[in-house]
């Protein structure tokens, strides 16, 4: 059984806040878990309660010598609470008191108890889940006004035995209830721990990797920027250069410009949250043959017409790796055995990429879904440098996917 609206409990404080909330509210209801056997259990326990309060009208008719319907409603308000009581255990007491009154009314004085048996275990069912559920403000009042009935109904020597029985019933289900909201606390508090030390881990890491990038902008960009202007100054500044020199010259503020591009790239991946950094030398495409190999080894009937790509800036250089190999690995996974054509060359300053496969009958199309996988993935690595990526069917059977990269700062392949 859960418990929903604690908050509200603590609206009052004080002494006195435990008093209020026992006559005036507010109440803590319980919310019953969905457990398929309570649709069994709740039809038996109605009928347990039946029983319980046929018992009571028969002991009231035998000894206080009551008419059937007079024991029957006194019954029925004595054992009835307890129906509440399941939702709302201090709405129960507040009716099963007064009833705890009524019943003693009328007991004889050879009674060692005011109250028929059938009530007192409704009575003590009733206050020892308000005990479990309730704060220990309420439940202390609530045994405060029940251990007086006893002195004023019972004799002496049995009113102690009574209020002990109450206030041990109220200490038992409080005890239970702080140590089931200790062990809640405590799960809690281990879990809102350990979330702190993964966002002060994550944070460390991201404090880390901002340093490094404001560090390497702060400086090495500096530097390439003075290289790249002085590169791009010297010619004006010393007049009897060679051609050769000045087109060096032209060659090496180009080369730094180019590199300026890419680190701010890096440091973007660095500045980035949930991006792992790169531990290892990224490929490019003079690794080219290498994954073509790899290709072949794999099992792929792969034919290649490729021009001599060797000033290819490393960023695009890369880019065109990681499409190459995914698109090989597309149309190894969609159709196996079947042959691949790829094509790589210049053309108008871009580097054209085609990949080419035969479409098997009953293979499913290349999913764009994924997170930097797919085809996604690759017109995700194309747009990022300002180029473009098609893919779809060629109208004569097979599958292809085109992409065309720009080059930077007037960069040409060799061809």
């Amino acid at each position: 059984m859960e418990t929903s609206g604690r908050a509200a409990t603590h609206e009052v404080t004080g002494p006195w806040g435990g008093l209020r909330r026992l006559w005036l509210g507010p109440t803590t209801r319980l919310t019953l878990p969905k457990f398929v056997f309570l649709r069994y259990a709740a039809p038996i326990a109605l009928l347990g309660l039946v029983g319980l309060t046929v018992a009571n009208a028969a002991f009231l008719q035998d000894s206080r010598e009551m008419t059937g319907w007079s024991a029957l409603l006194i019954s029925v308000l004595t054992i009835g609470p307890l129906v509440v009581a399941v939702r709302n255990p201090v709405i129960a007491w507040r009716f099963a008191y007064p009833m705890l009154i009524v019943g003693a009314i009328g007991a004889k004085p050879t009674d060692a108890w005011p109250w028929a048996p059938m009530h007192i275990i409704a009575f003590l069912a009733g206050m020892l889940l308000m005990a479990f559920t309730q704060e220990t403000s309420i439940t202390l009042w609530a045994t405060a006004f029940n251990i007086v009935v006893p002195f004023l109904f019972a004799d002496s020597g049995n009113a102690y035995g009574i209020a002990v029985l109450f206030a041990a019933v109220a200490f038992l289900g409080d005890l239970v209830a702080r140590r089931q909201r200790s062990k809640v606390q405590l799960a809690e508090l281990a879990e809102q721990t350990e979330l702190t030390e993964l966002e002060r881990a994550r944070r460390a890491v991201l404090e880390e990797r901002t340093r490094i990038a404001r560090e390497m902008h702060d400086v090495v960009a500096h530097h390439m920027s003075m290289i790249a202007v002085q590169a791009e100054t010297a010619p004006f500044r010393v007049t009897d250069l060679s051609e050769p020199a000045r087109a060096e010259l032209a060659t090496i503020a180009d080369s730094a410009r180019s590199a300026l591009s890419d680190m701010r790239r890096l440091l973007g991946v660095l500045r980035a949250e949930g991006q792992e950094a790169l531990k290892a030398p990224q490929p490019g495409l003079d690794e080219l043959s290498l994954l073509v190999d790899k290709a072949r080894q794999s099992g792929v009937e792969l034919s290649v017409e490729a021009t001599v790509l060797t000033s290819v800036p490393e960023a695009v250089g890369l880019a065109s790796y990681r499409i190459i190999q995914e698109a090989l690995a597309n149309a190894a996974r969609h159709a196996p055995g079947r042959p691949v054509r790829l094509e790589a060359r210049a053309e108008d300053e871009r580097l054209l990429l085609v990949v080419r496969n035969e479409i098997a009958p009953d293979s499913p199309p290349p999913d764009e879904d994924g997170d930097g996988h797919g085809l996604r993935g690759m017109r995700e690595r194309a747009e990022l440098l300002g180029g473009t990526l098609r893919t779809g069917p060629d109208g004569t059977g097979g599958f292809r996917v085109e992409v065309s990269l720009p080059y930077r700062d007037g960069e040409e392949p060799s061809k």
